[in-house]
């Protein structure tokens, strides 16, 4: 009989459960829960994150589960997709080079909705955590990535939300390979997303929907419903040996990028360099006569609306997010404000921002999302090149970055005391009986938001 990739994955994420964590990846996870939490914060108010909490009231039971930001609590599958939307409302969460997307967004709500109910100690959430990054990364980075016609990570995320969820749940080794088919064959596929040209919309890379088809696809499997367990078996698909080579000694979570933007991961490289031209004053935005961005080829499917209507459709815009980097700085883009919008300056400037395909640059893709950006003044032609942008391994954002980023994103819903006990508490997740003095600072009463 075969041993199918889903069955290692299944034993190794059970294994996984009685391991002991070492000191790097105590300090990621701290890391990458400061990092979604903050997200999670600056994405509360949007409309897509009000739309998800309001249906996950009407549909899913009250439980365990916290529906971050507020009192109300409900079933992990709930609760876990709706603040899956909060936390990549913004596209300011966590990613990976070799997944292509965002492992965090998917696999952290699906870990801190399924803890309060299973008594899930720091330990715990540590090792979920681990797991669920490594699965879902591995996975995504076994496809070929030129026959995908979309990268989007709602059609990965489901195995790293099976494998941190499952883990706390102490499941069988049999229980999570079925549950691992089951995500895989019931994960939406999302081919919209590669062929619309309207990107500035909330359902976006469909992340929240992966969380809930992982937890449940776990609760199915539970339940006795199969699925194929040869799922990433096919090499047509899936190159099993890359998912399974070196599983045991993995590092996924250690090697996330993070975001200093709220913008696709795409655009960074190309903010970098603007704002290193622009600083100092020896050019001003209106000196700019154009604007030449090299890069490689996936950048240039990107919605790039010179003049987008929805902060939604400005986050998939190169010339429009260049263009807010020249007149407001870089930081203009944590987060970005629907005050840039129609803003005349911007828009102009966005308008003169020509996109190429340099053939070096996209040779490197995925494994770096470089850009040269050519500015061109009545002075000349200025030009700026950057491989590894701000929060790439490369090139790192600290955990005072990752501090200062928390503490602005969540100023609009959490006092600074609030704050520090947050960031006490994960930096204590070690030694923590219980995740409670988490979850009790993301507990709190509506912030005009209607229960209903």
């Amino acid at each position: 009989m075969n041993r199918w990739t889903t069955c290692i994955l299944a034993e190794y994420v059970h294994d996984m459960a009685a391991s002991a964590p070492c000191t790097a990846a105590a300090r990621a996870a701290g890391n990458v829960l400061i990092d979604l939490i903050g997200c999670a914060a600056a994405g509360y108010t949007f409309p897509a994150s009000k739309a998800a909490r309001h249906t996950v009231r009407r549909l899913y039971a009250s439980g365990s589960a916290t529906l971050w930001f507020t009192s109300d609590r409900r079933r992990a599958e709930g609760a876990a997709m709706a603040n899956s939307t909060a936390a990549s409302a913004l596209d300011l969460d966590d990613g990976h080079r070799q997944a292509g997307g965002h492992p965090g967004a998917a696999v952290i709500p699906a870990v801190l909705a399924v803890a309060p109910a299973v008594d899930a100690n720091g330990l715990d959430v540590i090792r979920a955590l681990s797991a669920g990054y490594e699965v879902a990364v591995r996975v995504s980075a076994a496809r070929d990535f030129t026959r995908l016609d979309t990268l989007s990570t709602g059609r990965w995320g489901a195995y790293g939300v099976v494998a941190g969820a499952g883990l706390l749940a102490r499941d069988t080794p049999k229980i999570l390979e079925t549950a691992f088919s089951i995500a895989g064959v019931l994960s939406p596929g999302l081919s919209a997303a590669g062929y619309s040209t309207v990107m500035g919309n909330q359902v976006k890379e469909g992340i929240p929907w992966s969380v809930m088809t992982g937890l449940t696809a776990l609760e199915l499997s539970r339940q006795g419903l199969t699925g194929p367990l040869d799922i990433l078996d096919h090499p047509d698909y899936f190159d099993a040996t890359a998912i399974t080579d070196g599983l045991a000694n993995g590092s996924a979570m250690t090697a996330v990028y993070f975001k200093p933007y709220a913008c696709c991961r795409w655009i960074h490289a190309a903010i970098d360099a603007m704002a290193e031209l622009v600083t100092g004053g020896a050019i001003t935005p209106g000196d700019i006569r154009a604007v030449d961005v090299y890069t490689f080829e996936r950048a240039l499917r990107l919605n790039n609306y010179a003049d987008p209507d929805t902060l939604e459709g400005a986050q998939y815009s190169l010339p429009f997010c260049l263009a807010v980097t020249a007149y407001g700085g870089a930081e203009a883009l944590l987060p970005l404000s629907p005050e840039w919008l129609h803003r005349p300056t911007a828009t102009t400037l966005a308008a003169r921002v020509r996109l190429h395909v340099d053939p070096v640059l996209d040779a490197c893709f995925p494994a770096e999302t470089g850009a040269r950006v050519c500015l061109e003044t009545a002075a000349g032609r200025v030009e700026q090149t950057v491989r590894y942008p701000l929060g790439d391994p490369a090139n790192p954002m600290d955990r005072t970055r990752l501090t200062s980023k928390f503490r602005r994103l969540a100023a609009g819903l959490m006092a600074p005391t609030e704050q520090d006990r947050i960031l006490s508490a994960i930096e204590g997740l070690p030694d923590l009986e219980t995740v409670e003095p988490i979850l009790s600072c993301l507990r709190k009463p509506e912030a005009g938001d209607q229960i209903i």
